[in-house]
């Protein structure tokens, strides 16, 4: 009967919760997505900046780096949503608002996903980089390439050998960072789980039911980046 109770309870028939989480589940992947790709772009600046010639540039890199990896992401949620909570608030009371002005959560949720996973993503690139034989860059400059072909042709594929196994444990660290984001109320997930839980009294299936659910989705994005290494590790698998 406690099993039965399970699956009426997150069904999607009558009376059932099982489209509330799969529209939070949406929302996490969309979340997490977001973030992800916000993070790969602060990742490639950086990275850049770290492996550059210039000292204040790289000096920059270094501390973004050591101050985000040492803050908890859960802060840095804090500081962003409340931050600009604060900061609109008091921008509408320069243009006449009395009341508060609430920070988009997922605004906020996608920027610090994107800012905490950005130092990761930063470490993954310049190590890929760095992985790269000099001899192929080489090669390619007798060869008469430009800068774009080289870029196009020939780092960019090597780059991603390197790193994609990197990026699929900075995807998965973006993923449970998504969780967090429940706490600005966005309607993700975890959000959800803890809405059904508060409202039925049975936060263990709805806990459950959330746990199932992230799994699934970290394996079908497993797949697909397991699948992207395959592709850009063609020709040098024995």
């Amino acid at each position: 009967m406690a099993d039965l109770g399970f699956f009426q309870t997150l069904s999607f028939g009558p009376g059932g919760w099982g489209p509330m989480l799969l529209s939070g589940a949406l929302m996490t992947v969309a979340l997490s997505v977001s973030g992800f790709m916000l993070a790969g772009v602060i990742g490639a600046l950086f990275s850049w900046a770290k492996l550059c010639g210039n000292r204040p540039v790289r000096a920059v890199a270094d501390l973004y780096t050591t101050v985000i990896r040492g803050i908890p992401d859960l802060l840095i949620i804090y500081l962003l949503y409340f931050g600009g909570s604060q900061a609109l608030t008091s921008l509408g009371k320069l243009f006449g608002a009395g009341h508060f002005i609430s920070f988009p959560g997922f605004l906020a949720g996608m920027l610090a996903v994107g800012i905490a996973a950005g130092a990761q993503q930063t470490e993954v690139f310049r190590g890929a980089f760095l992985a790269i034989a000099p001899g192929e860059l080489e090669a390619a400059t007798s060869l008469g390439m430009t800068a774009s072909v080289r870029l196009r042709r020939i780092i960019m594929p090597l780059l991603l050998r390197h790193a994609l196994p990197g990026m699929g444990n900075v995807w998965q660290l973006v993923l449970k960072a998504a969780a967090l984001v429940s706490v600005t109320g966005l309607a993700e997930l975890m959000n959800k789980a803890q809405t059904g839980a508060g409202s039925t009294g049975k936060p263990f299936d709805f806990y459950c039911a959330a746990a199932l659910l992230y799994l699934l989705i970290s394996a079908c994005s497993g797949w697909s980046l397991a699948k992207a290494e395959t592709y850009y590790s063609r020709g040098v698998r024995r």
